[in-house]
């Protein structure tokens, strides 16, 4: 693994979004790139439906 994130991408994210089927996808591609959660998840309602934050952040980042 490298020391930096791919693709240019920032150390620290904070995945934000309905909560479906696509965000755990979002969530879930993050991991497989070597990211780690940060955090527990955040979930609230916005009217018309839950959204959700996950944060998580480049490996190196986080020591």
């Amino acid at each position: 693994m490298t020391s930096q994130p791919p693709d240019g991408l920032p150390a620290y994210r904070l995945l934000t979004g309905k909560d479906d089927a696509a965000f755990c996808r979002r969530v879930s591609d993050a991991l497989a790139l070597g990211y780690v959660l940060y955090g527990s998840p955040a979930a609230t309602f916005n009217g018309t439906h839950v959204v959700v934050a996950q944060a998580v952040v480049w490996p190196s980042a986080s020591r």
